[in-house]
């Protein structure tokens, strides 16, 4: 017989909760906001699922960071942990130093080592299909989920090509209702703004991407028991300042959410 998180049986004395976290680049910061709310409710995640920016706070999640020590690692990180830029050919950035800082983050572990089930989203540029990584190094596949088309270098792994998990998954909810979650939850950070200050090339590809996603996350949303939209649309995906405040619009945004999320426990329970 499995125990939960907090001592019960699983699927008996509550129901199973999933968090299915989007893409969206720096806006993904808060996603630490919604897991600081979850944590001081005592609302237990069972199963994760991550594209792009949701992938790497998945996967620390998952190796064992709490919220708080996903906060400040958030707060110190710099553009500089990112940047390096290379001949543009198949993207303007290597991804090596990127690369290098999610090995140190989720400790090398595998996804095996992971406290809950884990899943990560990425996109095969071959073949157009959605991936889904649920074993091997953590690192390799948020390394992949994180490849923003035109702008980060996509990873070639095992004959496939790899690109942003956000290009056909914006938003996981499916899969993680797939792992066998109860009640799912998901997060959408990079809904589609007509205000979005678009001054780089980066910003023209971002933006374009969020546009495109946007009829297929409202599709996706009809598979969640809860939906949160921190309102983080109007700051700048790449630009890596102001994280504070776009935690905190994270920690706003699920504690509106918090009631609905607690009768649908309670719900459950009495059913």
């Amino acid at each position: 017989m499995e125990l939960d998180q907090t001592g019960g049986i699983r699927g008996v004395s509550r129901p199973t909760i999933g968090l299915a976290l989007g893409s969206g680049g720096a806006k993904g910061f808060a996603h630490i906001g919604i897991i600081k709310v979850l944590a001081e409710a005592g609302i237990p995640i069972d199963y994760i699922a991550g594209s792009s920016m949701g992938a790497l706070v998945a996967a620390c999640y998952g190796v064992g960071h709490e919220w708080d020590r996903m906060e400040q690692m958030a707060l110190s990180f710099k553009r500089t942990h990112y940047l390096d830029f290379t001949i543009p050919k198949m993207g303007f950035m290597t991804g090596k130093k990127i690369t290098d800082l999610i090995m140190v983050i989720t400790y090398q572990k595998k996804f095996e080592d992971c406290r809950i089930p884990v899943k990560l989203v990425a996109t095969d540029l071959l073949s157009g299909e959605r991936v889904v990584f649920d074993q091997g190094y953590l690192f390799k596949a948020v390394r992949a989920s994180l490849s923003i088309p035109g702008i980060f270098v996509p990873v070639r792994w095992g004959g496939r090509i790899f690109v942003d998990g956000g290009v056909v998954d914006r938003v996981p909810t499916q899969i993680v209702r797939d792992m066998g979650a109860d009640l799912v939850i998901s997060v959408d950070v990079s809904s589609f703004s007509g205000d979005a200050v678009i001054q780089s090339i980066f910003d023209v590809i971002v933006q374009s991407i969020d546009i495109m996603q946007q009829q297929l996350v409202n599709l996706q949303e009809t598979h969640a028991d809860v939906v949160i939209k921190p309102p983080v649309s109007h700051f700048n995906s790449r630009a890596f300042t102001n994280l504070e405040q776009i935690i905190k619009l994270g920690e706003e945004a699920a504690r509106s959410k918090l009631s609905d999320i607690q009768s649908l426990i309670k719900s459950w329970k009495e059913e």
